[in-house]
């Protein structure tokens, strides 16, 4: 069985400060974090035996987790297993990168997100050149907000060639024309972020051939939908994985809409789902 796991364990702490993010400087206490630590190895050790199915494992922690030494340590044991596809993860690349030379960089990718006014942008620069030095893959991105305009032409401008940029519509703001084709100027793909995409009904690969899990191991379809499908780590959750349609009206973050069958991502992805790296970039 092909099957891809987005999975968001209890972590909810990060390390910047971004006006648009309600997780900002939060800090998790030493009980959350433990508990973060043991729900990670949990699902890595789970991860390890699949071996009969092939697994591809987005990590979408709320908080920052690459500041943490088990994401650094999972993702690299994780990228050497045979069975797994792609194992990825969002990042504010505020990590130290030398934790890559103990992963293999043909399974493991970065996604990672440049936030102006939280890290110096020498520095934000200078790991992306270390990344693309070290062979690694990865995507690089900026919520397209009008105070982030300049900052996004001037990373498109120093990025190497062949690292995607892409832009994320900010949320509750309206684009005009005019500013939607100064973001598309810099992201072709931007168009499929400007608008939430209607999903009601619609097909959905989700609850299918991907699925969302959390720290206990409950196993929903998406992070968006919340109803259950089983657990994990019983197996119970194996039973109600089948075709179904999106119950909700909208679909407007990246990592569910890519999903729906009715938009042509996996084709403009191919290869590069998880981690946002269009196949022609």
């Amino acid at each position: 069985m092909d099957l891809t796991i987005l999975y968001r364990g209890p972590l909810a702490s990060c390390d910047y400060d971004c006006p648009y993010c309600p997780f900002a400087k939060r800090r998790d206490s030493p009980e959350r974090l433990r508990a973060d630590r043991a729900a990670l190895e949990r699902f890595a050790d789970w991860a390890a035996q699949q071996s009969r199915d092939r697994l591809s494992v987005l990590f979408t922690p709320w908080g920052e987790g690459l500041v943490r030494s088990w994401y650094r340590r999972t993702l690299a044991e994780l990228s050497h297993l045979p069975h797994l596809r792609r194992v990825a993860i969002q990042t504010n690349l505020s990590c130290r990168t030398d934790w890559l030379a103990d992963a293999d960089l043909g399974t493991l990718a970065l996604w990672c997100t440049y936030h102006p006014g939280q890290t110096p942008y020498d520095r934000f620069l200078a790991k992306c050149h270390d990344l693309a030095d070290r062979g690694a893959r990865f995507s690089v991105g900026v919520v397209g907000l009008p105070e982030h305009l300049e900052h996004a032409r001037r990373l498109r401008g120093a990025l190497p060639g062949h690292v995607y940029l892409w832009i994320n519509a900010a949320e509750g703001h309206t684009y005009t024309d005019e500013e939607a084709a100064r973001w598309t100027d810099l992201d072709p793909l931007f168009p499929y972020s400007r608008h939430p995409h209607r999903s009601a009904g619609l097909p959905c690969r989700t609850g299918e051939s991907v699925i969302s899990v959390d720290g206990e191991g409950t196993v929903r379809r998406c992070h968006f939908v919340p109803s259950e499908l089983g657990n994990l780590y019983d197996g119970s959750y194996r039973r109600a994985l089948a075709p179904r349609a999106c119950p909700l009206a909208v679909c407007d973050c990246h990592i569910g809409y890519v999903h729906l069958e009715t938009l042509p991502l996996y084709d403009v992805f191919a290869g590069g789902v998880l981690e946002r790296i269009p196949a022609k970039a």
